[in-house]
């Protein structure tokens, strides 16, 4: 699996690269700007990009904009973009197409190599991670809804993994209950939310962030 690393600071880009590497991903470039990352995302056309929000030359959310536009270049691009602080608005500017193959990941996840490296590849794979920290603060910002006050507390749990782009599986395996469980939790949620199920996973975390994030 081909990966277009962007990072400006050569130690964590540098342990990037080893990481992946140690994990049998092939990196494609390790870039440090905004202009080589576009240029790298238009030439090699990699599997996934992992992308630091703020490049040179701006500082800003240089690498995010990147990003997004490889993304409008090459629909459904996997991305997976790392973040010093949670801002929702960048998690709201990745979602905004609806389409899977999107991740967004605090930094400090780098450092738990298991979490990361399965974020990487759920996100290569189309799927979606999204960082506990981000979907903690939506949920909390919709917390006083009437449909988010019908849930019981395990489905919330439920709707909280499933928001961070957790399979049935992965969702069963953490909280120690069966499939048919999750599937049964699942299933009330979106009842109680008044949203259209789906036995697809990535279109279900899609559509439970889509709700998340409404104005």
């Amino acid at each position: 699996m081909r990966v277009v690393v962007a990072e400006d600071l050569f130690l964590l880009r540098d342990g990037l690269v080893r990481m992946l590497e140690a994990y049998d991903f092939e990196i494609a470039a390790a870039v440090e700007t905004g202009p080589e990352l576009t240029r790298a995302l238009a030439e090699l056309k990699p599997d996934v990009a992992v992308v630091d929000v703020r490049l040179p030359p701006s500082f800003t959310d240089e690498g995010l904009q990147c990003a997004l536009a490889a993304r409008r270049a090459t629909p459904g691009l996997p991305v997976l973009v790392l973040s010093q602080h949670v801002e929702q608005l960048y998690a709201r500017e990745l979602l905004a197409d609806g389409s899977g193959g999107i991740g967004y990941l605090l930094k400090d996840r780098v450092f738990d190599a298991d979490q990361f490296i399965d974020a990487v590849r759920r996100v290569a794979a189309g799927g979606t991670a999204m960082d506990p920290q981000v979907i903690s603060q939506l949920l909390s910002r919709r917390s006083q809804d009437k449909p988010m006050g019908n849930l019981t507390p395990r489905e919330k749990e439920v709707m909280e993994l499933m928001a961070q782009g957790r399979s049935n599986a992965a969702i069963a395996a953490q909280l120690f209950v069966t499939e048919r469980a999750v599937a049964k939790h699942t299933s009330n949620i979106f009842g109680k939310l008044g949203m259209s199920p789906s036995d697809d996973d990535n279109r279900r975390v899609l559509a439970v962030l889509a709700y998340l994030d409404r104005g």
